[in-house]
């Protein structure tokens, strides 16, 4: 038997429902996890997911942020945001499904280095590394999904020359993602050899999309024992392709259970 994790970046559920239905009748993965679904809980499209087949935990406010699991087993040992850290941004979700462990995460974007919103981010990474430390002690099985907001090495950029220095693939930015690996947790789509040139997302400027002008923020991090189970890691761009699409890909990860 295999297990798929998915990650999606939707940038607005409310607009991006019928994509994330027809994916999931399509991709049909055990779990999924969505960021910047942009809807307060009380707007969450609850129904429709049941009615697809899923059970979902979700964390949601207005326009922004907002983070949700769905998952064909109902999910148990609810954790909502990153203990010491007082955000009142939804950008946090952490739950088991039968026994694996599955945090779903939108960290901050930074906007320029040297912001305060840079400092933020950094600062919410120091906490993030600090809850996974506790987190793996506690659950031998577990992955680590989400919209990052960071490309690790300059082979997840379009242009490195370009992007040297910048927000999302700044030296601290990239250095908070190592700690995160020295946990002992993998970088799933490294560990089989693809395509150069692979991508989560593209700025709806400039015909990114259609040049290939795309950034590897998009990660599945699994820990050690759980690493050893992956057979499989990739990109499905058919999404972004879509009319009115969100500027992510789903991000999928298949496991031998």
């Amino acid at each position: 038997m295999t297990l798929k994790i998915a990650t999606w970046n939707v940038n607005s559920l409310r607009v991006r429902l019928p994509h994330v239905l027809d994916w999931l009748a399509s991709a049909n993965p055990d779990v999924l996890c969505l960021q910047e679904t942009k809807v307060p809980n009380e707007d969450f499209p609850l129904l429709e997911i049941q009615q697809a087949g899923y059970e979902v935990v979700f964390s949601g406010q207005k326009s922004y942020n907002g983070v949700a699991v769905i998952s064909k087993q109902a999910a148990h040992d609810i954790l909502f945001d990153l203990p010491e850290m007082n955000d009142t941004h939804r950008r946090v979700i952490a739950v088991t499904v039968g026994n694996l462990r599955v945090i779903n995460l939108y960290v901050p974007n930074g906007e320029s280095v040297g912001s305060d919103k840079y400092a933020y981010k950094l600062e919410w990474l120091r906490k993030l590394k600090d809850f996974l430390e506790q987190q793996i002690a506690l659950y031998p099985s577990m992955v680590i999904v989400g919209d990052f907001n960071i490309a690790p090495t300059d082979d997840d950029v379009y242009d490195p020359i370009e992007w040297h220095g910048r927000v999302l693939c700044s030296e601290p930015e990239r250095s908070a993602f190592k700690e995160l690996l020295e946990l002992g947790f993998q970088d799933c789509f490294r560990l089989q050899p693809q395509p150069s040139q692979s991508f989560s997302w593209w700025d709806y400027r400039l015909n990114a999309f259609e040049r290939n002008w795309g950034l590897r923020i998009d990660h599945i991090l699994a820990s050690p024992a759980l690493a050893l189970q992956c057979i499989q890691c990739g990109i499905d761009k058919k999404p972004r392709g879509l009319e009115r699409p969100s500027d992510h890909a789903p991000v999928f990860a298949e496991f031998v259970t």
